[in-house]
């Protein structure tokens, strides 16, 4: 069965996005591209993070720090916007704009 959305912090494509040793909880955000290629997070250590599709245990991500402490959001654009990511920080309230390459 395939979902509309792709925002579910738990599951089989996103068994790899908790570091070891961590319950999940801080994991706020998660979103995939609609190609299905990339998985983004957002943490309460103010990271951004970029996964390949599916992420399984042991995956390592590319991480980008830009908000102050935790990323309450992440999602990537759709059809016209497919390049780009947004990110919402809780604490310093300010949306960060992330192009793809």
């Amino acid at each position: 069965m395939e979902w509309d959305t792709a925002h579910a912090k738990f599951g089989w494509l996103v068994d790899g996005i908790f570091p070891k040793g961590t319950d999940g909880s801080h994991i706020n955000s998660v979103d995939m591209t609609e190609d299905e290629t990339l998985i983004a997070t957002g943490d309460d250590y103010g990271l951004v993070n970029l996964f390949r599709n599916p992420c399984r245990l042991g995956s390592m991500p590319r991480s980008f720090r830009a908000h102050s402490e935790h990323v309450v959001r992440v999602r990537f654009g759709c059809k016209n916007f497919g390049h780009w990511l947004w990110s919402v920080g809780g604490y310093d309230q300010t949306l960060m704009q992330w192009k793809r390459k």
